[in-house]
């Protein structure tokens, strides 16, 4: 039960600095970036996030995640099944070094999340110069690259780090927004191995992972 919201603004609301009440004598105030925050996050956890409102009656906000079951409430533990990527990666690749390259602080927060939850040791960096720099320095057993980066992009990063005597077999995986058949081919050709288009879905993220770690075994 509340105030609720105009039919008008609802729309408005996940947009980023939005309010439903935007004149200089409003009455609630704040940045406006809560709810983008809130389905930005949903999205990453492979859901969603929205309202429903009506003036005077209130408002109901809602999201959905794809949540995972703790290991540690199962009595008997077995072997995970061979197509089960997140309880491979906790099996036989827990402790390897990976670098995640990601300025955008939720982005880089929420992945580094995921992946220290499947016992991995993740350094970060949030522009090309500290992942070149990096790289140059610590032996990766992946590298994790966004392509839209300060100082200089995820392609050219990457044309660096294959120069260098660690980075030239390291798997590197592409992480964008730009989905199109261009831009897996603009990142093949600078030597990366493989492409995950954000937002990144856990269970997507996970079984690409676990394919570029499996590529030395191979």
């Amino acid at each position: 039960k509340g105030i609720g919201i105009e039919p008008g603004a609802l729309a408005r609301l996940f947009a980023n600095f939005e309010q439903a009440d935007n004149s200089t004598t409003r009455k609630y105030g704040g940045t406006g970036l809560g709810l983008v925050i809130t389905r930005r996050l949903a999205e990453l956890m492979g859901g969603h996030a929205g309202v429903g409102s009506a003036p005077g009656q209130g408002s109901t906000f809602w999201f959905t995640a794809r949540l995972r079951k703790d290991a540690a409430a199962t009595a008997v533990l077995s072997d995970p099944p061979e197509g089960d990527a997140e309880q491979v990666l906790k099996r036989d690749f827990a402790g390897q070094r990976i670098l995640l390259v990601e300025d955008e602080p939720i982005n880089r927060e929420i992945a580094q999340t995921l992946l220290e939850e499947v016992g991995l040791r993740v350094d970060t960096a949030e522009d090309g110069d500290i992942a070149v720099d990096l790289a140059a320095r610590v032996d990766y057993a992946l590298i994790l690259m966004d392509m839209q980066l300060p100082t200089l992009d995820g392609l050219d990063a990457t044309r660096l780090i294959r120069r260098s005597a660690r980075g030239a077999q390291v798997p590197i995986l592409a992480m964008t927004a730009n989905a199109f058949a261009e831009d897996r081919e603009r990142c093949l050709e600078v030597g990366m191995n493989d492409f995950l288009a954000k937002p990144c879905v856990p269970d997507d993220l996970f079984s690409t992972v676990l394919k570029c770690l499996s590529l030395d075994k191979r």
